[in-house]
């Protein structure tokens, strides 16, 4: 049985990383094993949710004006900071719990973990040992976690006054956070540019491979195919997918005048135009958007819909294998939630299916788009 050793005096530095808005990104090559079955996608959940919660618990040595340099920024919110990662914590504990569940199966990772204290305890003193299995996995692991926190933090420390998905302003607010373990919502936002303009290959790849997604359009988007097209070929290209919007334009929502009427009017021409796949939702562009928008939201019968899994496609950040890559890591880090590709890069041509093939025997399941948000 294949143990990793531990060794209790060793506290992971938090050394030198990649700069401010560098993106992370694994290379799931360094990890041994396929995730051939849901013992397995339960064995790299653990490894990487114990790399991930000893990453955050040497972040919490830096002092404020240490954090700040870290992240790049001249001043943080503290308080936002601290509070995403008493929720990230909250997170980790329960994702571990479920991931231990096949510890009888296979013991690698497997440590004894009953409440938050002692998963503290086991990220404090986590190591692999120079003759692990897991050895060559190990260190780009850590900078992965390391790098990606600094994401995550960094969109804390500047919430509210830069709004991000990182953080909810109420209940008509949604993300992956209450779906159940092992599951996942494939959603994909449009971007500013025209072209290209994957949807087509997109949802007949879907169909095929019987999963459905949520496509958050924009309003001139659905405008401009209706000029061209008839409204029967728009619905033939959506057929068994999910519709929501992301505005008439993609822009931020926080600061525009005529964000309310950028809502309104792609709604109403999505709900119109194509009613079989409508659903009330709005994702803000960037996921930006107003902290008061509550009582808009609700009067128009909307949600906004956030994301906690980014592929980080968005402008040719990464390549499309970098994208899948980093997406499967996250899920078996967070182990349920949604995923948010960009449906205007063509990155997602070969993230998509890789990642669709990698976790086909792995246990998870994909939400039905009609049934998320619910």
């Amino acid at each position: 049985m294949r143990i990793v050793l531990l060794f209790s005096a060793w506290l992971l530095s938090f050394g030198a990383l990649a700069a401010p808005g560098d993106v992370a990104t694994l290379d799931r090559s360094t990890w041994p094993e396929q995730l051939t079955s849901p013992t397995l996608f339960d064995v790299a959940s653990r490894a990487e949710i114990l790399m991930f919660a000893r990453v955050l618990l040497a972040s919490e040595s830096l002092d404020e004006t240490s954090l700040a340099q870290r992240l790049g920024l001249r001043t943080i919110n503290l308080d936002s900071v601290n509070n995403l990662r008493q929720r990230m914590w909250q997170r980790l504990l329960t994702n571990y719990n479920f991931a231990q569940q096949s510890c009888d199966q296979d013991a690698s990772f497997c440590f004894l973990v009953e409440d938050l204290p002692t998963l503290r305890e086991q990220a404090a003193k986590f190591v692999v040992s120079d003759d692990s299995f897991y050895i060559k996995w190990s260190e780009p692991s850590r900078l992965f976690h390391a790098q990606y926190l600094d994401e995550q933090l960094r969109k804390a420390a500047l919430f509210p006054q830069t709004s991000s998905e990182v953080d909810r302003f109420g209940d008509y607010e949604r993300n992956g956070d209450e779906m159940h373990d092992r599951l996942f919502l494939l959603t994909f936002d449009s971007a500013a540019n025209a072209i290209p303009d994957n949807t087509a290959w997109v949802t007949e790849y879907l169909r095929k491979s019987n999963i459905n997604g949520t496509f958050f359009v924009l309003g001139k988007d659905i405008q401009a195919r209706l000029a061209e097209r008839s409204v029967a070929s728009l619905q033939a290209t959506y057929s068994q997918q999910c519709i929501g919007v992301q505005g008439w334009e993609f822009r931020s929502h926080s600061h525009w005048q005529d964000w309310q009427d950028s809502v309104k009017r792609s709604a109403e021409l999505v709900k119109n135009k194509l009613p079989e796949n409508y659903v009330p939702l709005f994702r803000p562009p960037d996921g930006q958007r107003r902290s008061d928008a509550q009582g808009f939201f609700e009067s128009q019968g909307l949600q906004v819909a956030l994301w906690d899994i980014d592929p980080q496609d968005g402008a040719g950040k990464l390549k499309g294998s970098q994208s899948a890559q980093r997406v499967l890591t996250l899920m078996l880090l967070w182990r349920h939630g949604v995923i948010n590709f960009n449906v205007k890069q063509d990155a997602l041509k070969t993230s998509m299916p890789w990642l669709i093939t990698q976790t086909a025997q792995s246990g998870i399941g994909w939400e039905d788009c009609q049934e998320a948000f619910r």
